[in-house]
């Protein structure tokens, strides 16, 4: 009985050392927990560094194309290409043309392997994305060679090319659904400079801008970037150096909230000295005061923008055929992600920063074809000053710093956004 008995304690004692306190497993499990809290986060970088790396190899191969164009055409692409006639308004709806307001980015479709698509806009089309013919509206089918004008909806019977995802234009990092509201998304837009662009403003959708017509004379001041609207330019005209000037930029697009980078506010001011031509920052008196991201909603203790519907293109980003400033143009005026605002209403210029989802800032491809990153934080100058050659109604022009020729008052920010303003840019950015 004793030795019996000895066993048994013996037996006893050894399945006790094998198991686990209570004590021991909280701890076990506790490590596990700050281990997954230390992980998931080093997770979720490593997956948005590989998304920004796939972003700048998309914008890469649009500079290749901005190159490979420039070779073939020895242009760059025009943003405000297309079909037009005389007497035609920009507001015009006709099918017969498309108002010269086709994107730059439709020209370098061919450059991106997207061939196949460029010959169904340069054709003549005979179905819609349906399959049934399109509608009379205000001219004949089919649709004509170059496609009709992209910012209408042609009475929700689309346009088969216009309503087509190109993931070379989409970044990965951005969330933002495809299609409505809006039509097929970019991500991706031309630099227009330091300015505000006032084409439309002194009249030319009420005039003609065929050949020579008013637009040259009203937007000729203020273009001052790589890209202008309905501009021909090419390298030769960049004088500040291809490695100094931006081509192309990062833009956001809606999550259908009140992102003050998505969604312009209306009404800034109109084409004045008190408008955002005079002061570019003046839209943030309607940021919200609790989040600055967002627009105010008017019971936060801020004052409420007036905005346009939500169930339509107005829309940052919203259609990558338009050649609105609005959906594929931006400018070096206000730092990347900073408000967006329409001087009247839709399809008006206005001010137009580019932006992204990325933490800190938005990739650039610099005329040479460099991708760099812009962080929020470069030394933009004073983002109140008026710009350089605004525009008056009476088609006058302003005198002093602000007159043509000078050097842009936004500092190296708005140095990279000119073509020819021949300022030195002697630091990294």
């Amino acid at each position: 009985m004793e030795y019996h008995s000895m066993v048994h304690t013996s037996v006893h004692s050894n399945r006790s050392r094998n198991g686990f306190t209570l004590v021991e497993l909280l701890v076990v499990i506790a490590i596990i927990g700050v281990l997954v809290g230390l992980l998931l986060p080093a997770v979720q970088a490593a997956r948005e560094a590989a998304r920004r790396m796939s972003c700048s190899n998309n914008m890469k191969q649009l500079g290749l194309a901005i190159h490979n164009y420039h070779s073939a055409y020895n242009q760059l692409p025009t943003q405000g290409a297309g079909t037009t006639q005389e007497g035609a308004g920009i507001f015009n709806g006709s099918r017969l043309y498309n108002n010269a307001s086709l994107s730059a980015f439709v020209g370098m479709l061919p450059f991106i392997e997207q061939q196949t698509l460029w010959e169904q806009i340069a054709n003549p089309m005979n179905i819609d994305i349906d399959g049934a013919s399109p509608p009379a509206d205000t001219a004949p089918a089919p649709f004509p060679a170059m496609g009709p004008t992209p910012a209408y909806s042609w009475s929700g019977d689309a346009y088969i090319p216009y309503m087509t995802e190109i993931v070379a234009f989409r970044c990965p990092s951005d969330p933002g659904v495809s299609g409505s509201p809006g039509r097929a998304r970019t991500n991706y837009a031309v630099c227009l400079g330091d300015t505000v662009n006032t084409f439309q403003i002194n009249g030319p959708y009420n005039n003609n801008f065929g050949p020579g017509g008013a637009y040259k004379t009203i937007s000729s001041g203020t273009d001052r970037g790589a890209f202008g609207l309905r501009y021909k330019h090419k390298f030769r005209d960049i004088i500040d150096g291809l490695s100094n000037t931006v081509a192309l930029g990062e833009i956001a697009t809606s999550l259908g909230d009140l992102d003050k980078r998505t969604r312009p506010a209306r009404n800034a001011g109109g084409n004045t000295e008190t408008g955002v031509p005079g002061n570019p920052s003046l839209c943030q008196q309607w940021l919200s005061p609790e989040r600055p991201v967002f627009w105010s909603n008017g019971e936060d203790g801020g004052t409420a923008p007036t905005l346009e519907g939500a169930d339509s293109m107005h829309f940052r980003g919203s259609s990558w055929a338009t050649f609105y400033p609005a959906h594929t143009g931006f400018q070096t005026i206000l730092p990347p992600n900073r408000e967006t605002c329409w001087l009247s209403h839709t399809l008006y210029p206005g001010m137009f920063p580019p932006s992204s989802q990325h933490p800190g800032g938005v990739h650039v491809v610099m005329a040479d074809g460099a991708v760099k990153f812009i962080t929020d934080s470069i030394d933009a100058g004073d983002t109140t000053a008026g710009t350089v050659n605004f525009v008056t109604n009476s088609t006058g022009r302003l005198t002093g710093v602000r007159a043509p020729g000078n050097a842009s008052p936004y500092s190296i920010w708005g140095a990279l956004g000119t073509r020819a303003s021949r300022e030195v840019i002697g630091e990294e950015f």
